[in-house]
């Protein structure tokens, strides 16, 4: 399941001014892919590679394949380095707040009088309208984007365990991208595209929006929904352990049935039809987590297996790193995280014409490629030593790359 020697965007260049999740998970997309993607650090590095905590993975999860310059951007010199880099390269992505690329001189304006190609990408807390001004969060959009107050119970909204809304906001960020590689193959012209936070979440809100337009009634938070399917939920196991099961269509109730030796259920006309099922919920569900407690966890996920009914293991994240099919099938790859010690992360979780997407780079140290890159771009070793003496120019010798 390795990847294929010529990757999809290979001999595509970025340059990338990013930190936190948005915008460096657009970037770790773009690179998978095979794109040559140049990060512009702060002298310090970026500030994720220095928080702990929930944050302590976001850059170890979203920098692979990525080399590393650090730059000082408030200097004429820096700020010269960083326009030739871009005048050489198809996408420039940026996460910072609104107007903070203008004030370096690095915004869109600026920068696509050097490349006339230049595909920008913007990911921001709000697309262009009269919030666009303000600084957002993942917490931020999922609270006013709706998804706190579906995710929480009623009167409680809870943001969801996972920086997903930065996730997909990259993710859209680079859809965007290909829209505009694509165009400008047409074209032969750049363009500035976006993508948002708040937007994002709303997007992901849209069926419920949907729903209320459909049926007049506003969607109740996800903890106090009145389930479409009888059986839909999560069910302790003997081994006090928790399985989610679903039963969603009436052949998969036969099946079921089938499974588990309910003959007098199964042919009940009164639970022949999910509807009839969902109105007799009561008296159905306790019979089902009775049934469900004899069995241990393994026991019953076995049991499951083959019967073509959803089902799931309620698992931890730390779980993740011994599952059977992530390890057998390459979702997961190695990858050497800060302090030299070895791990294994998500792979892009997409297959083309059978392959995943490999580590070809591993976590860049601060500016580690940093000279290599200049080199390549044509400055002289002499200069390279003097942007070096002048604190313009970081360096981290590497010690881990591939």
């Amino acid at each position: 399941m390795s990847e294929p020697s010529g990757l999809p965007l290979e001999g595509i260049k970025v340059v990338e001014f990013t930190h936190m999740v948005m915008g460096p998970a657009a970037g770790v997309i773009l690179a998978d892919l095979g794109a040559d993607v140049i990060k512009i650090e702060p002298l310090k590095g970026d500030n994720t590679r220095h928080l702990g905590g929930l944050g302590a993975g976001c850059f170890p999860m979203y920098n692979r394949n990525k080399k590393s310059i650090c730059l000082d951007l408030k200097s004429s010199e820096g700020r010269a380095v960083a326009h030739s880099l871009v005048e050489k390269v198809d996408i420039v992505i940026e996460n910072f707040r609104p107007g903070a690329m203008d004030k370096l001189g690095l915004g869109y304006d600026e920068l696509k009088k050097l490349n006339d190609g230049l595909i920008y990408c913007s990911q921001k807390g709000f697309l262009s309208g009269p919030y666009e001004h303000r600084t957002a969060l993942d917490e931020v959009a999922q609270m006013m984007g709706g998804l706190a107050y579906m995710t929480g119970p009623p009167g409680q909204p809870l943001r969801a365990g996972s920086s997903v809304i930065d996730v997909m906001g990259g993710m859209f960020g680079v859809i965007a991208v290909l829209a505009a590689i694509n165009q400008r193959e047409k074209t032969g012209k750049g363009q500035h595209v976006q993508s948002a936070l708040f937007e994002s979440t709303v997007f992901l809100m849209g069926q419920h929006m949907a729903q209320f337009a459909v049926t007049g009634k506003a969607a109740d938070p996800m903890p106090a929904r009145i389930s479409a399917w009888a059986i839909y939920e999560v069910f302790e196991t003997k081994d006090n352990e928790q399985v989610f099961v679903g039963v969603v269509s009436d052949t998969q109730w036969v099946n079921f049935c089938d499974a588990f030796g309910l003959d007098d259920l199964g042919n009940d006309p009164d639970f022949k039809a999910n509807t009839d099922r969902v109105a007799r919920r009561e008296t159905l569900i306790p019979q089902v987590r009775i049934l469900f407690k004899n069995y241990n966890k393994d026991e019953l996920m076995e049991k499951l297996e083959y019967t073509g009914l959803p089902f799931a293991p309620i698992a931890q994240p730390v779980d993740l790193f011994n599952d059977p099919h992530l390890l057998e099938s390459g979702g997961l790859l190695d990858v050497n995280i800060p302090g030299g010690e070895k791990t294994c992360l998500p792979a892009l979780p997409l297959e083309m014409d059978g392959h995943k997407f490999a580590v070809r780079h591993d976590l860049p140290h601060m500016g580690a490629q940093g000279p290599a890159i200049l080199k390549q771009y044509g400055y002289s070793e002499e200069y390279i030593e003097e942007l070096l003496a002048k604190n313009i120019l970081g360096f981290t010798k590497e010690t881990n790359e591939r």
